[in-house]
């Protein structure tokens, strides 16, 4: 939904879809590669200057296809984007992530049904949704739902993340590393040992709601 810019385009025309979309940063793409963000405080005072004559932001700031979410907006946070670069590995550009619209389908997803979030890394090969819930029911909880990506770093493992309808997953996650699954983030809503509570709940500060 994000159109990416040119080098030769002019800064007129940046700023018109600038107005449009509503936002102050836009990507810049040469041949299908990521060369930056320009940002409307570059471009205001220089109408008829080309792209490529204007300095851009964050070249070497972006995430990864296949990256969770919430890596993309720590990411986003750490930098002060409006706008995120979505490349693959080879760093083609693939599209842009909205901070705000990211946020907001975050939050919605998180308060709309009450449980807790596992993410789980495996090889391709262990995967098995069947063998995965029998370990969560023998916990007398259930997975209300899961979602399978693949693990940028290796090509050979996925990362399964699944909602439980539980708040406190303790016994979950034991269970889980007695069966050798590495659980890399977990998020349970009402345990203050919940590891990963701090960081969504910086995140969600940028929420205005």
């Amino acid at each position: 939904m994000i159109p990416p810019l040119k080098p030769t385009e002019t800064a007129t025309l940046a700023l018109d879809w600038m107005q449009e979309l509503h936002l102050f940063q836009l990507p810049v793409v040469d041949d299908g590669e990521y060369l930056g963000l320009v940002s409307q405080s570059a471009l205001i005072d220089r109408p008829a200057a080309l792209l490529s004559e204007t300095k851009l932001n964050a070249q070497d700031v972006y995430v990864f296809r296949h990256e969770p979410y919430l890596d993309v907006l720590r990411t986003a946070k750490d930098a002060h984007l409006q706008v995120i670069a979505v490349v693959d590995t080879d760093r083609a550009y693939v599209g842009t992530v909205v901070v705000d619209e990211t946020l907001a389908f975050f939050a919605h997803s998180q308060d709309a049904t009450p449980g807790s979030t596992l993410v789980l890394l495996m090889d391709e090969r262990d995967y098995s949704l069947t063998e995965i819930s029998r370990l969560v029911e023998s916990n007398d909880a259930k997975i209300l739902s899961s979602y399978v990506s693949s693990y940028p770093y290796d090509k050979s493992k996925i990362q399964l993340t699944i909602k439980i309808n539980r708040m406190d997953i303790t016994r979950i996650v034991a269970t889980f590393e007695r069966f050798a699954y590495k659980v890399i983030a977990r998020y349970q809503p009402d345990n203050g040992h919940d590891e990963d509570k701090e960081r969504l709940d910086m995140l969600l500060k940028y929420l205005s709601i």
